[in-house]
């Protein structure tokens, strides 16, 4: 579920729970109103908390090494994603 659909869940929770004054005999619109905005709450939180920006640390090490016998230079490059 993403921000929009959630925020969708939300406006249509709060219209049924507010706005609709109709009577149904086998189901209570309010209450399916506040489910909705339930879950749309719900999903926006799920939503921003997985898109967050995560502090990344990225570690680049170079290597430059000279071979002593054929006199060729070597240089290695390593990138890796740094974690605790």
């Amino acid at each position: 579920m993403r921000i929009g659909s959630s925020i969708v869940l939300i406006a249509l929770g709060a219209i049924l729970a507010f706005a609709v004054a109709d009577v149904v005999d086998f189901i209570d619109l309010t209450l399916v109103g506040y489910i909705l905005m339930g879950v749309g709450v719900l999903g926006l939180i799920i939503s921003l908390v997985m898109n967050a920006p995560r502090s990344q640390r990225r570690v680049t090490e170079s290597r430059t090494v000279q071979d002593p016998h054929t006199g060729e230079t070597v240089t290695r490059n390593e990138t890796r994603d740094g974690g605790i």
